[in-house]
C-alpha cells in the first residue's frame, strides 16, 4: 500500500530560518510542499521519510533565501494492482460504490465489478446483492460506513497542472471548466466480484 519513492528537488530556505538546522529546514519545507498531495504517475505522498544527500547550497544576486539541491525518499501512498484493501463505505451512486479508507476518498467501485447480481436501490440510495439461496434471493444491501473489503483493479492519474488558455478552451462552457477542476488527480477502480470480497459482515460468524 505504502511505497519509499526516490525524488530530487532544490529546496529554497528563507533567510530566518538560516539559524536552524539545514535538514530541519529542508524536511519541513519538503513536507509543506508534497503532503498530502498527488504526484502524477507516482501517487499519494504521505511524508518525507529522510534525506539521502544535499549538494551545495546557492543565494542568487535579489534573493537572500538558500537554495539546495536535494535528495531524498519520500512515503508515498500508491497499491499495486490486484492488492487487497479495506475500507468503508463513503456513498452509492449509479456510477458504483464510493469507498474510503480514511485518508484517501477517491475510490470506487463500478456496478459490474460488484457480486453479480446486484442492482441499485433507487429509494434507499445504495447497492444490493441479491444473493440467491435455497430459499430464494436474499437482499444483502452495502450501506453506507460498512467495512468493504476490496481489490485494486485499475488506477487512474489526471494532470490536473494549470495550463494556459488556448482557442479550443476559450469556446468552452464555464459549466465545463467547473467539471474538469472537481476532477480528481489520483482515482482507484476496486472490484468485489470474487469469493471473500465485500461487506465484512458478510463473510464473519455471527
Amino acid at each position: 500500500m505504502f511505497v519509499l519513492v526516490e525524488m530530487t528537488d532544490t529546496v529554497r530556505i528563507p533567510p530566518w530560518q538560516f539559524e536552524r538546522k539545514l535538514n530541519e529546514s529542508i524536511a519541513e519545507e519538503l513536507n509543506k510542499k508534497l503532503a498530502n498531495k498527488v504526484v502524477y504517475n507516482v501517487g499519494l505522498c504521505i511524508c518525507l521519510y529522510d534525506i539521502t544527500k544535499l549538494e551545495d547550497s546557492y543565494i542568487f544576486p535579489g534573493d537572500g533565501a538558500s537554495h539546495t539541491k536535494v535528495h531524498f525518499r519520500y512515503v508515498v501512498f500508491h497499491p499495486f494492482l490486484d492488492e487487497i484493501l479495506v475500507g468503508q463505505i463513503k456513498s452509492c451512486s449509479q456510477d458504483g460504490v464510493h469507498v474510503s479508507i480514511g485518508f484517501f476518498d477517491d475510490i470506487v467501485i463500478p456496478p459490474e465489478s460488484l457480486q453479480q447480481p446486484a442492482k441499485f436501490d433507487e429509494a434507499e440510495q445504495v447497492w444490493v446483492w441479491e444473493y440467491e439461496t435455497e430459499e430464494g434471493a436474499h437482499d444483502l444491501y452495502m450501506d453506507i460506513g460498512e467495512e468493504i473489503r476490496f481489490r485494486v483493479v485499475d488506477e487512474t492519474f489526471v494532470d490536473t497542472s494549470p495550463t494556459g488558455p488556448s482557442s479550443a478552451e476559450a469556446s468552452t462552457s464555464t459549466a465545463t471548466e467547473e467539471v474538469q477542476k472537481k476532477e480528481a488527480p489520483y482515482t482507484l477502480v476496486g472490484s468485489i466480484s470474487e469469493p471473500g470480497l465485500g461487506l465484512l459482515s458478510w463473510w464473519t460468524n455471527s
